[in-house]
C-alpha cells in the first residue's frame, strides 16, 4: 500500500529529481550556497552537491518512497523508505530539510 503525503514544493522537487537520476536536476533544487550532509560527508555549494548526487546515483540503484513528514525546530523532516542494491538495504532514512524560499538551503540525510 502506497501512502501519499503532502510535501513542501522544494522537497517534492528534490524527490522527483532524485527519481529521475539527474544530478543536474537535483542540484537545481538547492540554493547556490546550500549544504548537504550525507554518510558522514558535507557538501557545500551547488556544484559539490551535483558531484555528490552524480557519484551516489552511479554507485547504486535505489528507490525512495517518502512516507512521513514532521516539523522539528524550524526544519522539515521527511522520513523515506530507501531500497536498492546498497549495503543495509532496505532502510528508512530521515531527510532533514531547511528551505529558503522555493529552494533547499540545507539537507541532512540520516538514519
Amino acid at each position: 500500500m502506497k501512502m501519499s503525503i503532502d510535501l513542501p514544493q522544494p522537497a517534492a522537487d528534490y524527490f522527483a529529481a532524485d527519481k529521475g537520476r539527474s544530478a543536474e536536476d537535483v542540484a537545481a533544487c538547492f540554493t547556490e550556497g546550500a549544504i548537504v550532509r550525507d554518510e558522514g560527508n558535507t557538501y557545500a555549494g551547488r556544484e559539490a552537491i551535483r558531484h555528490w548526487k552524480e557519484s551516489s546515483s552511479t554507485k547504486y540503484t535505489y528507490t525512495v518512497e517518502p512516507f512521513a513528514i514532521a516539523a522539528e525546530d524550524g526544519r522539515t523532516v521527511v522520513t523515506s523508505h530507501l531500497a536498492g542494491d546498497f549495503p543495509g538495504s532496505p532502510v528508512d532514512l530521515r531527510y532533514v530539510f531547511v528551505f529558503e524560499g522555493n529552494k533547499i538551503a540545507e539537507l541532512e540525510i540520516a538514519v
